[in-house]
Parts: C-alpha cells; structure tokens; sequence
C-alpha cells in the first residue's frame, strides 16, 4: 500500500479525534449543567452525565490510538503480524466498551429528553450505540480474517 494512503488515513483519525476533544472540553460540561438546570433536585445528575461521557472519550481515543498503530504497521509492511491482530482486538474491545457506556448512560439522556421534550436526544444516543457495536463486529471479523491469513502464511512458509 501507498504510504501516500496511510498518511491520509492517519490524518483523517487526527481530524475525527480534534473534534471530539472540543466537544469533551466545550460540549460536555454545558450538557451536564443542562441536566442539573432540568433537575435541580437531583444535582448529582451533572455528575453521572459528566462521568459517562468523560468515560465514553477514554476507549474512543484509545481505539483511535490503536488504528493510528494499525497503519503505522502497514506502513512498515507488517500488516499480517499478530501486532495487528492484537491491534484489531483491541479496537474491538473498546468499541464494545464505548457502546456499552452509552448504554449505560441512556437513563441518564432518557431524563433529560423527557424534562425537556427532545426525543433526538435519545435517538442520537442510540445511533452511537449501533454505530460502536458495528464497529465492534467489523473489527472482529477483520481480526478473524487477519488471523486466518496469518496462519496460512505461516503453513505455506513451513512447506517451502
């Protein structure tokens, strides 16, 4: 593959990460303050939201981090290692886990689109699940093909 290519997906994970860290530094404290404004009674909200959505950035980045090595494997014509492989699972694990905290969360959003009668947030929040658990399965698969060409490359440089 092209380094040419590499370099520009490497530059789309840097362009798909700065946002997201504006979001957690702009976005997520307001959002937070707006569901301790909905609940006044309940103040502990803000933390619990900004919890969630603090511990949803962690896996995001490390996944992000996890595809930055993936290419810089490629890069280095080590793309069928079991360094991508662990690559692959790694990425799959944190996907999950970013699913799983937004499914967590959804109580959280659930309150506050009711409070303030907004059902796009709930469906936002179900469309970042369902995009994570794609995510989840399309690496695994990648892993389990990866893994399979592994072992056959392997195989056929044992019979030569």
């Amino acid at each position: 593959m092209e380094r040419g290519t590499t370099l520009f997906l490497k530059a789309a994970l840097v362009l798909i990460g700065v946002p997201v860290l504006a979001l957690c530094i702009f976005a997520v404290p307001k959002i937070a303050e707006f569901a301790a404004e909905l609940y006044p009674d309940y103040a502990f909200l803000k933390i619990l939201v900004l919890m969630d959505l603090y511990a949803t950035a962690l896996p995001f980045y490390f996944a992000l981090y996890q595809s930055f090595k993936l290419l810089s494997y490629i890069d280095e014509n080590q793309a069928f290692s079991d360094r991508s492989v662990l690559a692959l699972k790694r990425i799959k694990y944190c996907a999950f886990l970013f699913g799983g905290l937004y499914a967590v969360g959804m109580p959280l959003f659930y309150l506050m689109a009711e409070k303030d009668d907004a059902p796009g947030i709930i469906v936002i929040g179900m469309v970042l699940i369902f995009a994570a658990l794609i995510i989840a399965f399309f690496a695994a698969v990648l892993q389990k093909l990866l893994k399979e060409a592994i072992d056959i490359k392997s195989e056929n440089d044992l019979t030569v």
